[in-house]
């Protein structure tokens, strides 16, 4: 029996516009429309998977605003079992150390969990690092970058292929993995799915339930921040060179102002 604890993340559609906020230039995720995102699909399939070739429980763990709610009910429609919601304001402008930390907290909350199945990183933020600082948090060895994911026992196997072969990893559980996008192809909640989804429980917790410190948390506590941004300008005319017999010359010349050669 293997129960499993999936991450799971809100972020911005990538075929929308994304912006920053003029307040305080973190991400604006009214802007743009809200989805569960991809790779975190692929984590919930390869964790049902997991389940399905024996028995388990898999419990979806996210940390974002009320709306959410939506991505982890997606989740929940493709077969997961529970899902806990960590919701509260304090957390907005959070980095990539607070974040883990409240993830952390919250997985400590399933209890008597064998795995950590997570995305390399989020399409929003694209910085990779909270798999391993969870890992380090818990004190659980980490199995990043994963293409093929298999657990025997008490112990679990993974491929992680690269430009110079594939590298062998294994594990005692419990165990962090992050996986690649290339791991599966991830199910279609079915209409059954759908329905049942909406009868699954969600725990929604703040930071205070979780015993962490609200001065821990936030963009104020954060150890990075974005302090000026600007829109990229838009793309200006090419510049057209007739060639009369010099074209050659014309576009060397041209590279040379430009410093590009």
């Amino acid at each position: 029996m293997t129960n499993i604890v999936v991450l799971v993340k809100q972020v911005p559609d990538t075929y929308s516009e994304r912006k920053l906020s003029g307040a305080d230039n973190t991400l604006d995720r009214e802007s743009a429309d809200a989805v569960l995102d991809e790779i975190n699909e692929k984590a919930v399939e390869e964790a049902l998977k997991i389940k399905e070739a024996g028995e388990g429980e898999v419990t979806v763990v996210s940390v974002g605003p009320d709306r959410a709610t939506d991505a982890i009910r997606k989740a929940l429609s493709m077969g997961a079992d529970k899902a806990i919601h960590v919701s509260d304001e304090a957390l907005h402008g959070s980095d990539a150390i607070a974040t883990a930390k409240v993830l952390a907290a919250a997985i400590s909350k399933v209890e008597g969990f064998d795995l950590v199945i997570t995305g390399n990183e989020a399409s929003d933020g694209r910085g990779g690092a909270v798999p391993a600082i969870i890992a380090e948090l818990l004190g659980l060895p980490q199995l990043t970058h994963v293409n093929e994911l298999t657990v025997e026992g008490t112990s679990i196997k993974a491929d992680r292929y690269t430009e110079d072969g594939v590298t062998h990893l294994e594990a005692n559980l419990p165990a962090v993995v992050s996986v690649g996008e290339k791991i599966n192809e991830p199910r279609y909640p079915s209409f059954k799915g759908i329905m049942a989804a909406k009868k699954k429980p969600v725990e929604t917790l703040t930071v205070a339930d979780l015993g962490v410190d609200a001065g821990e948390v936030g963009l104020g506590n954060a150890w990075s921040s974005v302090l000026e941004a600007s829109p990229k300008p838009p793309r200006t005319a090419g510049e057209r060179v007739e060639d009369e017999g010099d074209g050659g010359s014309k576009v060397a010349a041209y590279l040379v102002a430009q410093k590009l050669i």
